[in-house]
């Protein structure tokens, strides 16, 4: 299972717990809440009705007075409140009042009208001074049935209690806003669920996402390419990145110092051997001629050696630069400043240049860099060209990029060479001169890796070497 996966899974399960335990505190607090409030206003409905129900005992006129006039008139007509979506069209209350020994004298309904009421809590108790109420079921074995009672004493204006009334609400009633309060909860339960599952989504979408830069970084090194180290948006992720960077270039630093001296060490035995084999000769004081030839062949390699050694620090100065200075370059201007520098080569080999280049064009990148690997891929291109031949130089655009080509009319590549010509010290015979170092193409790779392009070498469709250099518009 991937890590994002996994992140998302436990976020939403640790929300999903945590709401499950608060949403259930919710829910099983929705009855006795509304219970505890129907209570409250049932006991202030009793109080009020006790005042009432006294002046109907004292004026000896309960069955006929306000109370029993009341009960009477008021479920004749629906009441029509609308609660809350809830449609309320009865009185709910059933209200009786016992006198002093708990005797029912007057009930709303007729049920318990002469009853001995005297061992139900609410009216022992408030007979007794006390709060009197209880919970009743009518079916023992249904919980929905079970009805509140709550009393009040009926007292004298001396304060003696001469009997109790009591209010009684069915919670069979209050289920409609208790159900509707649950459901409340509960579609605001998978709503919270819902939210949280997309906040979740939305941080490990955003943590996938820095990963996968970092992932795309490596995989580019692991390719061998530069690649810019992306820009992390949290401050761990930055340090990860840059972490990452450090290993590369120390990686690299150590892989690149340990090719060099294997690379070097190879190159400089065929030099250095040809100079000791001289040097002998001429310890044996030949002729004068043969002292002259070699003493020139010392020379030759003298200068060869130089030449590597300037080639090697070249390749070592580009190959080890992490993050280039980069700027605005006309690649018009650029490649059309290379080819009129070598214009005298050209002329002194009688080679006829044709150059195509499409202008103005802008690219970002490093002018010094570009121009020594425009110069490069001419150099190489003439030390392949026969004298009185062609060489054909084309810049155009081709979508978000610019393409620069290169096409000599020498002899063109041999096929086991086509992937070893960017290979450090690889280098093909010339025509009228010998090997170069083997680092100039290498070193025009290094430069368009720098900036995110290719380099290509392949053999003409009519004859020759063509040299396919692609660079971005903008950096990537």
């Amino acid at each position: 299972m991937r890590i994002g996966l996994r992140l998302l899974l436990g976020f939403f399960m640790i929300v999903a717990v945590a709401g499950y335990f608060v949403m259930n505190i919710f829910v099983q607090e929705v009855k006795p809440g509304v219970r505890r409030a129907t209570e409250g206003m049932m006991v202030d409905t009793a109080n009020l009705l006790a005042q009432i129900a006294e002046q109907d005992i004292r004026n000896r006129n309960l069955n006929q007075g306000h109370i029993a006039q009341a009960f009477s008139d008021i479920n004749r007509a629906p009441i029509g409140a609308k609660i809350d979506h809830i449609v309320k069209n009865r009185m709910e209350y059933r209200v009786y009042i016992t006198d002093s020994k708990g005797k029912v004298i007057f009930d709303s309904t007729g049920e318990g009208l002469g009853q001995d009421y005297s061992r139900w809590n609410d009216v022992y108790l408030t007979l007794r001074g006390k709060y009197g109420a209880r919970s009743t079921r009518l079916d023992p074995e249904d919980e929905s049935s079970s009805v509140m009672y709550v009393a009040a004493p009926i007292k004298t204006t001396d304060g003696q209690i001469i009997g109790s009334l009591t209010v009684s609400k069915p919670n069979q009633t209050m289920q409609p806003v208790i159900r509707r309060s649950e459901r409340r909860m509960e579609i605001a339960g998978i709503i919270l669920l819902g939210i949280a599952l997309l906040i979740g989504a939305v941080f490990v979408w955003w943590i996938n996402r820095s990963i996968s830069r970092l992932v795309r970084y490596a995989s580019e090194v692991a390719e061998g390419n530069a690649p810019t180290l992306p820009k992390m948006d949290g401050p761990e992720l930055s340090s990860l990145a840059h972490a990452l960077e450090s290993m590369r270039i120390k990686l690299e630093g150590k892989d690149y110092i340990e090719k060099y001296v294997h690379t070097l060490t190879h190159e400089l035995k065929s030099p250095l051997a040809a100079i000791r084999g001289a040097a002998e000769i001429l310890q044996e004081m030949p002729p004068q001629p043969v002292a002259q030839r070699f003493i020139n062949n010392i020379k030759q390699q003298n200068e060869r050696l130089q030449l590597l050694v300037d080639r090697m620090l070249q390749q070592a100065q580009v190959e080890s630069r992490i993050r280039q200075e980069k700027a605005s370059v006309d690649l018009a201007e650029l490649l059309n400043g290379v080819i009129d520098a070598k214009e005298a080569q050209f002329a002194h080999r009688r080679i006829t240049v044709s150059r195509n280049i499409d202008a103005p064009v802008t690219v970002r990148g490093d002018k010094l860099l570009l121009e020594q690997a425009f110069s490069n891929l001419l150099e190489n291109a003439l030390d392949f060209t026969p004298e009185q031949g062609k060489i054909v130089i084309t810049g155009e655009f081709v979508e978000n990029h610019y393409r620069v080509i290169v096409i000599d009319n020498g002899p063109g590549m041999p096929v086991y060479a086509l992937d070893k010509v960017f290979d450090r010290f690889y280098s093909l015979p010339r025509p009228d001169k010998e090997k170069s170092t083997g680092l100039g193409l290498s070193f025009v790779q290094e430069v368009a890796i720098i900036h995110q392009g290719t380099i290509h070498l392949v053999n003409g469709e009519e004859g020759g070497a063509k040299a396919i250099f692609i660079l971005p518009m903008k950096d990537k």
